[in-house]
């Protein structure tokens, strides 16, 4: 798992831990395990957030772990062309390679560490498939694609793609050098991540090295949730003990406590953890395959304007493929005002 490493953690900034006589460390509410199912033409996903409730997730709506798999020749798979209106996808490469378009132009190439962030807002069309030398020769897979909600005032925002690097990321260490902290948007202990984002949002990507433990400061306005990527260790202010696959729902506080564990399996030599929160839209969620609203009448509009091709235009060089995404009926709830 690459992503973004560098050769002397030592010399990267440090994160501030909280106060402990101050710091409010947060419990962890609720333990998830995610289920595994297939996206797109069919590449293997882990559906993060299943058992998990929106209202505990706002403002987030969707988090899919893509792979890890290791393909063979000719089986690398990505999705067709699909809409979508009223929320942002942030996809995150960790190893292996994705190809995006998009009906307004935008998109690129991703890769380790790489990041693409789309805000459909208003409606878009888009692709996302590996690149032609990687179906014929096979290769590592793995990263994953969250949905972020838009407030209601923004649902119908102009679409745009933002095509952030490796590079680009903010890098710091805990205060001991057993942890590598990726910040790619929001911030962390003063550290900013190059995201730019319509929902306030903190993302965070941390590796800590077997034994390693890590206090991350908060924001006590943000919800947090933690999604362990690869390895095994402790999450929260009880050390409840967490593996690959398994998400954390955090209650109150303002610092988050890590804890990799002193062994780890071979495949993965490390603890490396997705950490995301953001302030909650309070609003009620109407969500449809590829559509996130605020009403059951504006899901229906939305697959009106996509079928008369209001939400633009698949280019001339591809081919149109149908309506995909997850979940399969019209989900309506109302958050806690």
């Amino acid at each position: 798992m690459p992503a973004v490493t560098v050769p002397d953690i030592t010399v990267l900034p440090r994160i501030i831990e909280p106060d402990p006589v101050v710091a409010r460390q947060r419990a962890v509410l609720q333990l998830t395990t995610a289920p595994s199912g297939y996206e797109g033409e069919g590449f293997p996903v882990r559906r993060a957030f299943a058992g998990a409730l929106l209202e505990d997730l706002d403002p987030f709506i969707h988090l899919d772990q893509m792979g890890e798999v290791e393909y063979a020749p000719g089986e690398a798979k990505g999705t067709p062309w699909h809409p979508h209106r009223g929320f942002e996808t942030v996809t995150y490469m960790l190893d292996g390679v994705f190809e995006h378009s998009d009906s307004n132009g935008g998109g690129g190439v991703i890769t380790n560490g790489d990041t693409q962030w789309m805000t459909a807002g208003a409606g878009i069309l888009h692709i996302e498939k590996p690149p032609e030398w990687l179906v014929s020769q096979g290769g590592l897979f793995h990263g994953f694609q969250l949905w972020v909600n838009l407030p209601r005032d923004q649902k119908l925002a102009q679409p745009r793609y933002q095509d952030i690097r490796a590079g680009e990321v903010s890098l710091a260490s805990s205060p001991d050098g057993g942890a590598l902290v990726r910040v790619i948007a929001g911030e962390v202990s003063g550290h900013r991540g190059p995201g730019s984002t319509y929902t306030p949002m903190t993302l965070v990507h941390a590796t800590l090295s077997p034994g390693a433990r890590m206090v991350l400061p908060w924001r006590a306005d943000y919800n947090a949730l933690a999604y362990v990527l690869a390895g095994r260790g402790t999450i929260g202010a009880e050390d409840r003990p967490a593996q690959l696959g398994q998400l954390a729902v955090f209650g109150p506080g303002n610092a988050l406590t890590f804890a990799a564990d002193a062994l780890q399996d071979a495949p993965s030599p490390a603890l490396d953890v997705l950490v995301l929160g953001g302030r909650p839209i309070r609003e009620p969620v109407a969500w449809m395959g590829p559509f996130v609203m605020n009403t059951r009448e504006e899901v229906i509009q939305a697959f009106d304007d996509y079928r008369a091709g209001r939400l633009g235009t698949v280019p001339a060089a591809h081919a149109i493929a149908s309506v995909h995404g997850t979940p399969n009926a019209l989900q309506e709830t109302r958050s806690a005002d």
